[in-house]
């Protein structure tokens, strides 16, 4: 092999190499993988004799390359997918992982509030502060607070509530101090913040974080969760069906694998959530009869953002015509529209 020939195969090398791993401002999405609930979440000696099995579905989201960019332009069901329209502002891969590992906490604890509450035992709930989900660069809390952060008291006072958190801060003004217990890997710390502008919001002054609620419940049976790698709320429908599953000594699966998607709601509604298609696309692939989809309502405003928007359930039927799916796609606004389904479906044995 000629000098010339070899320098050729390095150089082309070498632009593949580039071409593979050099990361773009965008993500791209695509069929994730579908996994039996019971691996995720159990009950203390709870019901597992079923012959069905209830089933999450996920999207494989990753940072864009140039050859994975061109290839989600000509595959089906890959999406391009800007940056901005998946991180919130100012936020980086931490605070993402954080955050979307906030809402599978989140949703593992409505999971098991609802079905506890349909089940008719009793459970306790704790409220444990406030979790810090972003801190915005150059406000009063950059490099005093980190998402992951729960604020547990202000001023001395127990945070028993959002509302109570808003009550203290909302009348402070610029330069005032506000006195903050913050738990951190388990241990208590203080942190003294003086009130400064909030970056991005003009006239507005408060700490610069971004927050929500952080609770826990006591349940009897005891709830076993195995959630360290998964992100997101979107599992939270079936992982109240398969703990309702396990809390009553019958099989409400009747016998069928059993897909779907949707966040779980506190008041038992079941939320829209992102890539609907792509979840029906791996459940179809293995082998999945039912796929519970969110029937959620499109308002004016949504409408007005995108005029082509449609709900969950639509695009997922849609989407199951296209790949000429049989799975049966169940349109589910609240829990209890699942349930209903399940009790009048025959047993498939």
């Amino acid at each position: 092999m000629s000098n010339k020939a070899k320098v050729l195969i390095l150089l082309v090398f070498f632009i593949f190499f580039g071409l593979s791993f050099y990361r773009l401002d965008y993500y791209v999405t695509k069929p994730g993988g579908t996994y039996n609930v019971s691996e995720f979440i159990a009950i203390q000696n709870g019901d597992g004799d079923d012959e069905g099995a209830f089933f999450m579905t996920t999207v494989a989201m990753g940072r864009a390359t140039p050859i994975s960019y061109a290839m989600a332009k000509v595959m089906d069901y890959y999406e391009v997918i800007k940056m901005e329209d998946v991180r919130q502002e100012e936020e980086d891969d931490e605070e993402y992982n954080i955050r979307q590992l906030k809402y599978m906490t989140d949703s593992t604890f409505n999971a098991t509030y609802v079905a506890f509450n349909r089940a008719g035992l009793e459970y306790q709930v704790t409220y444990k502060g406030l979790y810090v989900l972003n801190v915005l660069a150059g406000g009063a809390a950059d490099g005093e607070l980190k998402p992951g952060d729960e604020i547990v008291e202000a001023n001395n006072q127990r945070i028993e509530n959002l509302e109570m958190f808003r009550e203290i801060i909302t009348p402070k003004k610029k330069g005032e101090e506000i006195q903050l217990v913050v738990k951190r890997d388990d241990k208590l710390i203080d942190r003294t913040l003086i009130i400064d502008d909030i970056p991005g919001a003009k006239g507005r002054y408060g700490i610069g974080i971004t927050y929500s609620e952080s609770k826990s419940i006591k349940t009897d049976p005891k709830v076993t969760v195995k959630t360290e790698d998964i992100g997101g709320p979107s599992a939270g429908m079936m992982f109240t069906l398969e703990l309702l599953n396990q809390l009553i000594d019958e099989d409400i699966t009747k016998g069928y694998k059993i897909a779907g998607t949707g966040e779980m709601l506190e008041d038992g509604t079941v939320g829209r959530i992102g890539g609907i298609d792509k979840k029906v696309v791996t459940a179809d692939k293995e082998g999945m009869e039912i796929f519970f989809a969110p029937d959620d309502e499109i308002t004016e405003a949504m409408l007005e953002y995108n005029p082509n928007i449609v709900s969950n359930y639509e695009l997922a039927k849609k989407t199951a015509k296209e790949i000429d799916s049989n799975m049966k796609i169940v349109p589910v606004k609240t829990i209890d529209d699942a349930i209903n389904y399940l009790q009048s479906l025959e047993s498939k044995n």
